[in-house]
């Protein structure tokens, strides 16, 4: 099983993107939502909206924005859902909006769902 990241602005990739999750809270600008391939809007796995307004994309608060968020994960249900469907699908595809490819909500939510020693 795979999970991947991707800017929801990028072209699919096909079949092996497996099921594509947006994890944004807010619908990325510029889109219009008949125009993407998606499996799923998941809004409730994104990020608090007082977490997110805090962080702003700011590299400087990432670490902390990290540890933060992976606390909401760990008593977060929608986090089954993404589990669900990476075992139902084979891998998944965690779509965002933001420029900063680094320093962004996907990449902990990644990370927190392949950890070792996470529930699932």
């Amino acid at each position: 099983m795979a999970i991947s990241i991707a800017r929801i602005y990028d072209d699919r990739q096909g079949d092996a993107d497996g099921a594509r999750v947006l994890v944004d809270r807010l619908w990325p600008r510029g889109l219009a939502k008949a125009d993407v391939h998606l499996d799923l809007w998941l809004k409730e796995v994104a990020p608090s909206d007082e977490l997110r307004t805090w962080f702003g994309h700011a590299p400087a608060r990432f670490a902390e924005f990290a540890s933060r968020y992976r606390a909401e994960l760990e008593a977060n249900p929608a986090v089954e859902t993404l589990r669900r469907l990476e075992r139902e699908r084979g891998s998944l595809t965690l779509l965002y909006g933001a420029k900063d490819t680094e320093h962004n909500q996907a990449v902990v939510l990644a990370e927190y769902l392949r950890g070792a020693g996470v529930p699932g």
